[in-house]
């Protein structure tokens, strides 16, 4: 008998009659909570106004719930949505993907800096990412508590049989699988302490972009790699070489290389 463990959460935290608070939802507030709490100290510490914070985590919120829902409708399954557009607005039946997020409050936040910090975008960047990280730690901790998105069938003594999993039922019934969501919280923990160590020991944040530029590598190099190893989220991807979540990393990482790169001549 292959060790493995048994994962039977149920992803409804509590309920009270008809009204129920999903632990997914639940770690994507956290985590905004959080970053909301670590963005506003370390403005604080560098003296900048306090407003900055307020602006900045509108635009974060937005932008990253917009931008995470039209990211999945288009890239993963347009087909029905082209079909079905009111769909699109209901969030709550699930649907989110974390490159649209990216993208989304990329554009946003170049919007942001140009308005309100008068600095360069990845300046702001190189002092988000440990919030950014702790954000997508949670998002990834609700997915395990959702019993979704993880990965094919392993003999690893730490396989996740997730038995309240539809897919699993079809797919693997009995067989333990790879817990990606937490090989995926492995990643957001190291790109956080990493950004962490050189901003605050360091002190690269004087070479504009580097942080980020680093943390990106970490975030989408170890994203497209864990893909090998994870189920298809859409049947498109079945057949697929390199499946969505993997072409949509490999820009992501190229910005990565591109700000380590200019990082060298840009300064505060």
């Amino acid at each position: 008998m292959i060790a493995s463990i048994l994962w039977d959460v149920d992803p409804v935290w509590f309920k009270v009659g008809s009204w129920e608070v999903r632990w997914y939802g639940l770690m994507w507030g956290l985590g905004f909570i959080l970053a909301y709490e670590m963005v506003g100290r370390l403005f604080k510490k560098e003296k900048y106004p306090e407003d900055w914070v307020d602006k900045l985590f509108v635009y974060c919120i937005v932008s990253t719930v917009i931008g995470a829902r039209l990211g999945h409708c288009l890239f993963y399954e347009w087909d029905y949505y082209s079909v079905h557009p009111a769909e699109i607005l209901k969030i709550w039946k699930g649907g989110l993907a974390s490159h649209g997020g990216v993208f989304a409050i990329i554009l946003a936040l170049v919007w942001y800096s140009k308005k309100v910090t008068k600095k360069s975008v990845w300046w702001l960047f190189d002092r988000m990412i440990p919030a950014v990280a702790v954000v997508c730690f949670c998002i990834r901790f609700g997915n395990l508590m959702n019993s979704e998105i993880y990965g094919y069938p392993t003999t690893l003594p730490w396989g996740f049989e997730f038995v309240r999993s539809r897919e699993w039922h079809q797919l693997y019934e009995g067989l333990p699988c790879h817990p990606t969501q937490i090989y995926e919280m492995l990643y957001c923990l190291v790109a956080g302490v990493t950004a962490w160590v050189m901003y605050h020991k360091y002190h690269l944040q004087n070479r504009v972009g580097l942080i980020t530029g680093v943390s990106l590598l970490i975030f989408f190099g170890s994203r497209f790699a864990l893909e090998f190893m994870k189920n298809p989220q859409v049947v498109e991807e079945t057949n697929m070489t390199l499946n969505i979540g993997q072409w949509l990393s490999v820009p992501l990482i190229l910005l990565g290389g591109y700000l380590i790169y200019k990082s060298k001549t840009a300064k505060v």
